[in-house]
């Protein structure tokens, strides 16, 4: 079965919602984000599907197709990688190797898990991302931390909802003050996903 992983920027406050511009897609400024942008090909190189919701996947269509002098590799691999996106109302993705989940996420989720190939990464798409959380369909999650506090915005996981333990599989600090951290949840006696 192939491995669900949900990767967000966040904020030290827990905030995945981005209502200030603590977050740009393509650098933080002048800040050196080599060895950042060197971690995400890493994680990208061993996924095949990029998993989003709808308001995420227009808001991703809306800009990275667009990007024609993007340096750092991200348009390239969104371009191409093959995109899955739930959604109820969207016919025509319009966004080259695209698909429309169109039925109930979490058996469109469960049957993608089920499917051979690398992992599955769903980014952005809070809603569907609580949605797959509480359905135990989350296999890792993984943060990109911001050193900024927002101080309101929605976080990742659904409002009540508690993980009694996670076992913290990778901590990194990178130049520009972000650090990731990656997390499975325990489970069956203990042991990660």
């Amino acid at each position: 079965m192939r491995t669900l992983a949900i990767t967000e920027n966040i904020t030290v406050d827990g905030s995945i919602e981005m209502l200030t511009d603590w977050f740009d897609p393509q650098g933080q400024g002048d800040v050196d984000m080599a060895d950042l942008l060197e971690e995400n090909h890493r994680q990208d190189s061993r996924a095949d599907a990029l998993l989003l919701g709808r308001q995420t996947f227009e808001d991703f269509r809306g800009y990275w197709p667009q990007q024609t002098d993007d340096t750092t590799g991200i348009t390239d691999y969104l371009n191409k990688v093959h995109k899955y996106v739930v959604s109820t109302t969207l016919t025509d993705p319009r966004w080259a190797n695209s698909t429309v989940l169109a039925g109930d996420a979490i058996e469109e989720v469960s049957a993608l898990k089920a499917r051979s190939g690398k992992d599955i990464v769903l980014t952005g798409g809070i809603t569907l991302a609580h949605t797959l959380i509480a359905a135990g369909l989350v296999d890792e999650y993984r943060f990109f931390v911001y050193p900024v506090v927002q101080g309101r915005g929605r976080c990742p996981f659904p409002q009540g909802y508690a993980i009694s333990r996670l076992r913290l599989v990778e901590s990194k600090a990178f130049r520009s003050g972000i650090t990731l951290q990656r997390y499975v949840p325990l489970r069956d006696g203990g042991t990660g996903a």
